[in-house]
């Protein structure tokens, strides 16, 4: 038993050495749109250039939740559900848009997450936000919420909106070979897209755009 409790002791320390470099990190202050646009499909940057948020722009936000597991620190995704919509099948952070109930875009984000994967609100704790990030194609400007768990969650996907969960360690995605570029061919046109890989996956569009500004606020030294 006292064999198992260092090992356990082991495991937490390298977490809590990580979440303490990512805390730092947002204390100096955020990449910002500069490294999000890094991973911006090129329609996508032609589309910035002209569409700014109004009075129209729905409000969203998603949770980045962190959590040890198998003695590293993971990150979720989710596969949305095949559907009409724009964003069909794409991998995403849990979220969704602001409701009248919501007081504040962070209960907005742990609300979201609760419904989509049955994280539950009062098991995360805030580590702070990314730079929010204004989708023009569908009229929304999203607020990245980082969120901290002491351990990994039961996860509960709601299968109608969720196909599946993706877990996978945090730095991993500092690895180069993390990164590519390939050709979509979205309504007839071919579209040039950075994307993270992640297993068969493909991270892209605003999720990935996301994803690099916190990639970027990462220390390699705290990488275990």
């Amino acid at each position: 038993m006292e064999r198992k409790g260092v090992f356990a002791k082991m495991d937490i320390e390298p977490f809590d050495n990580f979440i303490n470099s990512l805390r730092e990190s947002l204390h100096k202050g955020l990449p910002g749109e500069t490294v999000q646009r890094t991973m911006a499909p090129a329609a996508r940057l032609k589309l910035m250039e002209h569409t700014i948020p109004d009075e129209t722009t729905r409000m969203s936000a998603v949770l980045i939740p962190i959590f040890p597991h198998e003695g590293r620190a993971h990150i979720v995704f989710i596969k949305r559900q095949t559907y009409d919509g724009i964003h069909s099948a794409q991998v995403a952070f849990p979220g969704g848009k602001k409701e009248e109930s919501d007081d504040n875009m962070l209960e907005t984000a742990l609300r979201e997450a609760e419904e989509e994967v049955g994280i539950r609100p009062e098991s995360v704790t805030i580590l702070g936000t990314l730079t929010p990030l204004f989708i023009p194609i569908s009229n929304y400007l999203v607020l990245p919420v980082i969120g901290i768990l002491k351990e990994r969650p039961t996860f509960y996907p709601n299968l109608q909106e969720v196909e599946y969960i993706i877990e996978m360690p945090i730095c991993q995605l500092l690895q180069p070979n993390s990164r590519s570029v390939i050709t979509q061919n979205l309504g007839g046109l071919p579209l040039s897209t950075p994307h993270f890989k992640a297993g068969e996956d493909m991270i892209w569009g605003a999720t990935a755009m996301i994803l690099a500004e916190f990639i970027e606020l990462i220390q390699p030294s705290s990488c275990y």
